[in-house]
């Protein structure tokens, strides 16, 4: 059976009511802190390895653009708040205004646009969801490097080699796992419901 142009949420809670929906939002900011808990620090650079990245692939493509956006707008209004939700159990709108405010807005912005692919089904076969996923985190660390860039006043090569490089080979990872476990998701949905 082949479904419409939908999100994976969307297709599994086809009549999700606000409540649900809000459920749905409260469960990705604790996933998505859940990621963030998992933070390496990198010598020489403000910027450590989270899950998060893999949280905001997950959320994003799964959820939708509406669903995956407010989710990521609670989780960075909490963490605004003072809620222990971003990297290392922290919080406080620094971590916006901060070195690596850039990759949460950049996060916000691949959450929207990895649902918006989703409901195009981009996510449903592994030839076209790995590249979404790639895209997803070209976005993110565009967005992270621009304003570390800009943060700290140092030059590209700096930039490069403290927001980037360290950070090549946990993000291919996280980009596989994201891309192969959706489309593996959407073939036993699509079996369920033949």
């Amino acid at each position: 059976m082949s479904f419409p142009a939908t999100c994976l949420r969307a297709t599994v809670l086809p009549h999700s009511s606000a409540l649900t929906k809000a459920a749905l939002a409260a469960g990705g900011v604790l996933f998505l802190a859940a990621m963030a808990r998992i933070a390496i620090p990198i010598p020489g650079s403000p910027v450590p390895v989270t899950g998060q990245t893999l949280g905001v692939l997950l959320i994003g493509t799964t959820y939708g653009s509406g669903l995956g956006l407010a989710t990521f707008a609670m989780y960075l209004l909490a963490g605004i708040a003072g809620a222990p939700v971003f990297a290392g159990a922290s919080s406080g709108v620094e971590k916006i205004t901060g070195a690596t405010g850039g990759y949460l807005i950049g996060m916000m912005v691949a959450t929207y646009l990895l649902g918006f692919l989703a409901k195009r089904r981009l996510d449903q076969r592994f030839l076209t969801s790995l590249p979404s996923m790639l895209f997803g985190n070209l976005i993110i660390f565009s967005c992270g490097l621009v304003w570390l860039h800009h943060f700290t006043g140092k030059d590209w090569a700096w930039t490069i080699a403290a927001g980037f490089t360290p950070f090549i080979v946990g993000e291919a990872l996280k980009i596989a796992i994201a891309g192969t476990s959706l489309p593996i998701l959407w073939r036993f949905v699509n079996h369920k419901n033949r």
